[in-house]
């Protein structure tokens, strides 16, 4: 029986560190791919923030069409200039709400803040938890964490056109 997946994409965490680490985008199709493979998805999220653009749309209605539930949470410009968008609190929830029904937790993100769910979802919950990040962002708390982790390199990337 293949093993029942569920999957977590921290969209903002991923966007930043590939571009910065590679100049690149990130292939959600590649690694929609590579994670489903002989598995199956009992859930799909990918959490991001909305800023009402045209072109964001465009990239969720992406997501949607791959497989993703797509979560989305207002972005936030405060008064001193400062930003706001953050889906930790999130995330968390629904990776804890999902672990009873999951064999495998994928996580995409090296955000750091997620080490301690990581350990609680193995520790407690005995459940497989693979963390995909861009090594060189990727907080080594939270690679210590994981059951696996899987660097964000080629084949997951998309160079930009133009």
């Amino acid at each position: 029986m293949p093993d029942k997946i569920s999957v977590f994409v921290d969209v903002q965490n991923i966007y930043y560190t590939t571009r910065q680490a590679y100049g690149a985008h990130f292939d959600y199709n590649a690694f929609w791919a590579k994670i489903t493979q002989g598995r199956e998805v009992i859930n799909a999220y990918a959490y991001a923030i909305d800023r009402q653009d045209e072109k964001q749309r465009q990239f969720q209605n992406i997501l949607r069409a791959i497989g993703f539930t797509v979560k989305l949470k207002p972005y936030i410009q405060r008064s001193d200039g400062s930003s706001k968008g953050d889906w930790d609190v999130g995330i968390t929830i629904d990776m804890l709400e999902c672990a009873s029904e999951s064999d495998v937790i994928v996580l995409a993100s090296g955000d750091g803040d997620f080490d301690i769910l990581v350990h609680t979802l193995r520790q407690k919950h005995q459940v497989g938890v693979e963390v995909y990040g861009v090594p060189m962002f990727s907080a080594t708390s939270l690679i210590n964490a994981a059951s696996r982790f899987m660097p964000i390199e080629q084949p997951l990337l998309i160079q930009p056109r133009g």
